[in-house]
């Protein structure tokens, strides 16, 4: 991405989209599809139906800008598409993660435990 950019959240569009669309495309499926303001300072990823390809769409000062990455023999992990929800939030650590080819979905933290008593 653009250096000095500043991305405060990143949503991931659960549904695999045609990536015959571009910027434009994009940017009408982010602001009436996933009902959100593709002019802020959010970065919205999507993946194509084989999950090898991912595009980022953002808008950095003046003009959109979109960043795409394919994998040559793996796929990328994602979020189940059936789920009720049309995006999904991850921080930049997790976009990060999920560009190395983590499985954020199936690597989950030990769980926290709230305690009120030690006895």
């Amino acid at each position: 991405m653009h250096p000095g950019s500043r991305i405060g959240s990143v949503y991931l569009c659960r549904q695999p989209v045609d990536f015959r669309k571009q910027i434009d495309g994009l940017a009408v499926l982010v602001e009436h599809e996933l009902q959100m303001n593709p002019f802020g300072d959010a970065l919205f990823v999507f993946v194509n139906r084989a999950r090898n390809k991912i595009k980022a769409l953002y808008w950095h000062r003046n003009g959109f800008c979109l960043w795409q990455k394919r994998l040559e023999k793996q796929r990328f992990a994602w979020p189940d598409p059936a789920s009720s929800q049309v995006v999904h939030t991850l921080t930049l650590q997790e976009f990060e993660w999920l560009l190395e080819g983590f499985d954020l979905w199936v690597n989950k933290p030990h769980k926290t435990l709230n305690y009120q008593a030690v006895s």
